[in-house]
């Protein structure tokens, strides 16, 4: 199981590679099932694997002038608030047993597990849906400040919660909001997510037991993936491979939410 959970790792930053998201909601089921992490934990280690793999799959598109530096900041501020907000304050005061039904217990664990599934859930029907292509308007790029600044909380909110990137979030939103063109939006995405993730992990340090060795590794290989998503994407195409991912991704989303409920 350690080996398949390192092999996974590199699947991480692979799927990043390619099709530019998708390897986040890979993470905690990574490190629950194949790591026997404990769920809250591996949210927390999820934020800094994928903070940590977002950054340096950045810094290329930054040289490519593929990242719109002030929508980042824009989208970024509520984003970062909401999403240490929601780790420093929100997940501790989290109840360990949040309800009981009869013999059916709801505790913490359970419950982050899944907003976990139905948030894959909601990504791969994301990632599996073919989009029109978005018609690029021309001239000065034009703010919708109140929706930038709402989505970006929101989207705080739910990776605070779940460890997830929300990369399938985020890249809509750049595009009908701020108007930006699809590469551009998903550089600024990779930006985000890290700057959220990595400060966000910060709202966990002093309140949980790190395995720095296990995340670092992690990490790492997640990090060696990327590379080796952005060579393969020259050669596979990314639209078949996204759909591919995303029917796995629907499938482990149901897997978690018939484990947890039912088994």
């Amino acid at each position: 199981m350690i080996i398949a959970g390192y092999f996974a790792s590199l699947l991480i930053g692979v799927s990043l590679g390619l099709i530019g998201g998708g390897g986040s909601i890979l993470t905690v089921p990574v490190l629950v099932f194949l790591f026997g992490v404990d769920p809250v934990l591996a949210t927390a280690y999820s934020l800094f694997i994928v903070g940590a793999t977002s950054l340096v799959g950045a810094f290329p598109k930054y040289r490519n002038n593929e990242i719109n530096i002030k929508t980042a900041v824009i989208f970024g501020i509520p984003s970062i608030a909401a999403v240490y907000a929601t780790r420093a304050y929100v997940v501790p005061a989290i109840p360990a047993e949040v309800f009981s039904f009869g013999s059916f217990v709801l505790t913490k664990s359970v419950l982050m597990m899944m907003l976990f599934a139905v948030l894959m859930v909601f990504a791969s029907v994301s990632m599996i849906r073919s989009k029109p292509a978005v018609q690029q308007e021309e001239g000065e790029q034009v703010f919708n400040y109140p929706m930038i600044l709402l989505e970006g909380a929101i989207v705080g909110v739910l990776t605070g919660l779940v460890g997830a990137g929300g990369g399938f979030l985020i890249i809509p939103a750049l595009v009908l909001f701020s108007k930006l063109p699809m590469k551009q939006a998903i550089g600024t995405s990779l930006l985000i997510i890290a700057a959220k993730s990595l400060i966000g992990f910060t709202g966990d340090l002093g309140k949980q037991t790190m395995d720095w060795t296990l995340l670092s590794s992690v990490t790492a290989l997640a990090i060696i993936g990327i590379f080796a998503g952005n060579l393969l994407s020259k050669r596979v195409s990314a639209d078949s491979l996204k759909k591919g991912f995303g029917w796995f991704v629907l499938v482990m989303g149901l897997y978690i939410i018939i484990k947890e409920l039912f088994l």
